[in-house]
């Protein structure tokens, strides 16, 4: 095998530059070539005009980004361009609809914050689900189901506050204040 085949590219899309920063210097040390974008216009600057063997092999996606854009817009924007590139999605806002939307639009994984390096390579090599997966006999909480209700409208509307606020019969204020809350477990 060349050096080049054996070169391992990772994309890291963060708009925290702290966390990117160590994400970098964390795959880097582990061999990884690796670009960063903080959002879906960095992302396309990025790969625009560049060959598809030249875009990177590996994806590792926030899911909320603080220019507005959803991650998952990310995530449909990698695979429209190369559905051969492996793409774990990371959240410090995990619900089950976009964890459903993520792996629906051609994520590998989804990873709720924190994660470690070695959590996300996991990811990027797990091809397959896990039915031995244990399950949980936790019951669910109504704040719980309201975090999740909440993101099954915003994946609906395209993670559009105003459409989703409307949707759900509640002030786009109140909404953007629920969603700037950490969540209650």
């Amino acid at each position: 095998m060349t050096e080049e085949e054996d070169t391992r590219t990772l994309l890291i899309v963060e708009d925290d530059d702290a966390l990117a920063h160590t994400l970098t210097r964390s795959f880097e040390r582990r061999g990884y070539e690796v670009v960063r974008a903080a959002d879906l216009a960095g992302v396309r600057h990025l790969t625009e005009g560049v060959a598809q063997d030249a875009l990177p092999q590996y994806a590792l996606v926030d899911l909320k980004l603080s220019s507005g854009d959803s991650g998952l817009a990310v995530v449909q924007y990698l695979q429209g361009i190369d559905d051969g590139m492996i793409i774990v999605v990371l959240t410090g806002y995990a619900s089950i609809a976009t964890a459903v939307e993520a792996i629906k639009l051609g994520a590998r994984h989804y990873l709720a914050k924190p994660a470690n390096t070695d959590d996300i390579e996991a990811a990027f090599d797990k091809a397959e689900g896990d039915a031995g997966v244990d399950l949980t006999q936790r019951t669910t909480s109504i704040k719980t189901l309201e975090w999740e209700h909440i993101h099954a409208v915003l994946a609906e509307t395209d993670f559009n506050i105003s459409e989703a606020a409307r949707r759900l019969g509640m002030h786009r204020r109140t909404l953007a204040r629920k969603l700037e809350k950490q969540r209650v477990k």
